[in-house]
């Protein structure tokens, strides 16, 4: 039987690195970003495969050491922009690399408040939450894709949402509400427009973009999720989508991935406790878990 290749692509992951940037008029006055990167590469490898001649590859080891000295010796604020730098790089430096995946996550460290302000150098980790960032980009076309995310936000709120209207069958069960608990872990991404956003060497200059559009993204799911009285996890979801495209010209989509974790109260009636409403337990599955992509009006046809 005659086979060959479709696609492929190799490079190192869980490659991490905490950097120190220190200002410029008081050292002791610090930021720090801790990181979790992956890269691939794609191109002239076939032979590596299907001959076992490894003169093309880029040995994992070499991709390693390159993200940790281009760390190093480069800017890694934002994420987005560092992902386009190491693109750039390989891509450059290796005719052999025809396209490459970047993937960044970065664990999230804030600044300890200590006597009303912010410490000069000490933080405090605000995981399971982070900031990712991904880039694929094709040399010959320079096509680029590029999406950023909030991940593992977890929020809950005691009341402030419903659930009723819904389709009834002889297999529902659930009873309708209007005052119910929300809970989720938050898993946000926005897709960027590449005709705003521009080349890798726009994208490795314009970290204010970046920054600005992960702020909305986080600030928006916050606001609406306290303010908004939800009638569903659907349609709070969409509201989120669309106030983050009003708010940032450069976003092209955003895609929300909610899974409910519910809270159900306990059941007191054997013990003579009718209408209990102030005591649950968390059911961590099954759970309900809701997708949705929103983008801008006419521009369905391109995505």
């Amino acid at each position: 039987m005659s086979v060959e290749i479709v696609k492929s692509s190799y490079g190192k992951a869980n490659v991490k690195f905490l950097k120190v940037r220190k200002d410029a008029n008081n050292p002791k006055v610090q930021e720090i970003l801790e990181a979790n990167v992956k890269v691939l590469l794609r191109g002239k490898f076939d032979t590596s495969y299907t001959e076992a001649d490894n003169s093309s590859i880029v040995p994992t080891d070499t991709v390693k050491n390159t993200i940790l000295v281009e760390a190093k010796t480069h800017n890694v604020w934002p994420i987005e922009s560092f992902a386009a730098h190491l693109a750039k790089h390989f891509t450059s430096k290796y005719e052999q690399v025809e396209g490459i995946e970047v993937s960044i996550v970065q664990a999230l460290w804030k600044k300890i408040q200590l006597e009303g302000k912010e410490h000069d150098h000490s933080f405090k980790h605000e995981g399971p939450e982070t900031r990712q960032t991904y880039l694929n980009y094709e040399k010959a076309s320079k096509k680029l894709q590029l999406s950023s995310s909030i991940k593992d936000l977890k929020v809950l709120k005691s009341t402030g949402s419903m659930f009723y209207g819904y389709n009834v069958c002889d297999y529902t069960t659930l009873k309708p509400t209007k005052d119910r608990i929300l809970s989720t872990d938050v898993e946000a991404t926005w897709t960027f427009d590449s005709n705003k956003i521009g080349t890798l060497d726009d994208i490795i200059k314009s970290g204010s973009i970046f920054d600005n559009a992960y702020n909305q993204a986080k600030d928006v799911t916050l606001e609406l999720f306290c303010k908004e009285n939800s009638p569903s996890v659907q349609a709070t979801m969409y509201n989120m989508s669309q106030k983050i495209l009003d708010n940032v010209s450069e976003i092209a989509t955003v895609r929300y991935v909610l899974p409910n974790i519910h809270y159900i109260l306990f059941n007191f009636e054997w013990k003579g406790i009718k209408n209990n409403d102030d005591l649950f337990y968390p059911s961590s599955d099954p759970n309900g878990l809701i997708t949705c992509t929103v983008g801008r009006k006419g521009d369905k046809a391109k995505l």
